[in-house]
């Protein structure tokens, strides 16, 4: 979210320039602030895609479209490269792609949408698939030591002071999908109608049925846990729906 607004921000900032833009014109005060150059890093996607694999598809799929008009560019990595995790909407959208040696062409196919990363021999041997093109080049990584990874930090460091930006820390404003823990859900009697009736505590299944987000969703099944609906998450099993029927118990 913090990266959608400063998409939409800078989006702004451009148009801007390009309803004021004169070459020969001095700058003033009002001349627009130069825009930096943003990168995301994602370094296991997989753990994103655990928690909340819709809202993180969406989420990537918003900025990889668009952002990249106001300089912001993503890199995501993951050491998973199943059909879960690389979905066909983010891999769509992100076409340049690099592979690092994989344990099956499941997985070659599932990155670069071809055979080869299976076979390559490792130590920074990779292929990668550029944008435009099907023809995958091989390349290779330069090894770099852990005395050369300080020394190029410590030059980093020793440019600037570091610029935070604290709004990322900051508690966000509880809003419709963040409703505070005591706090009633209106959609909750319904919640507890569906599990009763399907057999099933799946959040997932509320999240589809009842249209709401995942920690929405989640939180209404902590309560149905509390309230004594269903029983305590054992692990990978399905919870045990407690009672049948809307308040009538077994």
């Amino acid at each position: 979210n913090q990266y959608h607004k400063k998409f939409a921000k800078e989006m702004a900032i451009l148009k801007q320039k390009e309803g004021s833009e004169d070459r020969e014109a001095p700058e003033t005060e009002n001349t627009p602030e130069v825009l930096p150059f943003i990168v995301v890093v994602i370094d296991e996607l997989a753990d994103l895609m655990l928690v909340a694999s819709r809202d993180v598809e969406l989420a990537l799929t918003r900025l990889a479209q668009m952002a990249r008009a106001a300089g912001i560019h993503l890199l995501i990595a993951t050491q998973r490269p199943s059909v879960d995790v690389l979905t066909g909407i983010i891999k769509a959208n992100f076409p340049t792609r690099v592979s690092f040696q994989v344990s099956s062409r499941t997985d070659s196919r599932t990155i670069l949408d071809t055979n080869g990363a299976e076979a390559l021999l490792g130590r920074g041997d990779m292929l990668l698939l550029p944008p435009g093109t099907a023809k995958l080049q091989r390349i290779h990584g330069a090894y770099i030591s852990e005395g050369e990874i300080r020394a190029i930090t410590e030059f980093l460091k020793n440019q600037q002071k570091p610029v935070y930006d604290e709004a990322i820390l900051q508690a966000r404003a509880p809003d419709e999908e963040d409703k505070g823990k005591d706090e009633y859900d209106e959609k909750y009697d319904e919640a507890v109608a569906l599990v009763t009736e399907t057999r099933q505590a799946s959040i997932s299944m509320i999240q589809r049925r009842l249209r709401v987000g995942y920690n929405r969703a989640a939180r209404m099944i902590e309560m149905m846990e509390r309230d004594g609906v269903v029983g305590p998450s054992d692990g990978s099993k399905p919870r045990d729906v407690l009672v049948r029927g809307y308040g009538r118990s077994l």
